[in-house]
């Protein structure tokens, strides 16, 4: 159940209310949990079989938000997607785009974005050829042009993380060391995919305060102590308290993902949404 403040400061009072609000409700400087999605990878098998029947299930969880991306979306009838978004009340702030598509199916992309309803395209993954120091280096000019040329479309863009950019290379600089420099800040924003970082050794705190103006949404999975994934709210990291960061302030997008969700999947993403209403400030 979600703590209101009134409710707590009928329950307690002076000093000691005062102490549990500092706790407990999230200041004010605070990214604004206001409306809680998830990435439709995580879902993707059944997804698949029935798009219209899993995003009905979706709303009636209470998601609003979700994210396209994995489930062969692609290849489904976008015009019917969004017909579906629309009469069970969803939205879809932004849709995964492969790397090679963005290269020679962009045009396409973006229409795919636009009758969806997206601002934003995301780029979520990058293939082993890419992740050598000469293979990072060819694609970030990509980056840029990808961002430069859906600027002029009207969409954002931003980068979706992994642990591998996180390894340093040989050169004694990191893949993400090397995107955050060479890539521009003003175009080129952040989904920060919160455990993929962690698993990467990266102190989470720290990076958001980093970061944070660039953040244009965080992927929400938890860890367990073996490092393995779960549900929100199963797992050791402590949303409650990252999501409170000032540096963080912009970012209005929690996707929920959890790339291993065990079928039949909906009391695992019901469980990560019932953790984060109650965070939901």
């Amino acid at each position: 159940m979600m703590i209101r403040r009134r409710t707590l400061l009928a329950g307690a009072g002076g000093a000691i209310a005062a102490t549990l609000l500092d706790r407990i409700v999230p200041p004010a400087q605070a990214a604004s949990l206001s409306a809680i999605g998830i990435q439709l990878y995580t879902v993707r098998d059944i997804f698949q079989k029935d798009p219209a029947g899993t995003l009905a299930a979706i709303a009636k969880i209470g998601y609003r938000e979700v994210e396209f991306g994995g489930g062969g979306y692609e290849a489904m009838d976008t015009t019917m997607l969004r017909r579906t978004m629309d009469e069970t009340g969803l939205r879809s702030p932004s849709i995964h785009v492969g790397y090679d598509a963005l290269l020679g199916q962009f045009e396409q992309a973006v229409s795919r974005a636009k009758t969806l309803g997206a601002d934003t395209v995301v780029l979520p993954y990058m293939t082993a050829e890419h992740r050598t120091e000469e293979g990072w280096q060819k694609a970030l000019p990509n980056f840029n042009r990808f961002a430069a040329d859906l600027k002029k479309a009207g969409l954002g863009f931003a980068y979706h993380n992994h642990d591998f950019e996180f390894t340093t290379q040989p050169g004694g600089v990191s893949l993400y060391e090397r995107f955050l420099k060479e890539t521009d800040p003003a175009l080129v924003k952040i989904e920060l995919d919160l455990y993929w970082a962690k698993f990467a050794g990266q102190d989470l705190a720290a990076l958001i305060d980093r970061i944070g103006s660039r953040i244009y949404a965080y992927h929400v999975k938890d860890m367990r102590p073996d490092r393995s994934m779960t549900a929100v709210g199963a797992g050791t990291i402590d949303f409650a308290a990252l999501f409170q960061r000032k540096a963080g302030a912009g970012v209005r997008h929690f996707y929920v993902e959890n790339d291993q969700a065990p079928a039949p999947y909906l009391p695992d993403i019901t469980t990560s949404f019932k953790t984060l209403r109650a965070l939901r400030f």
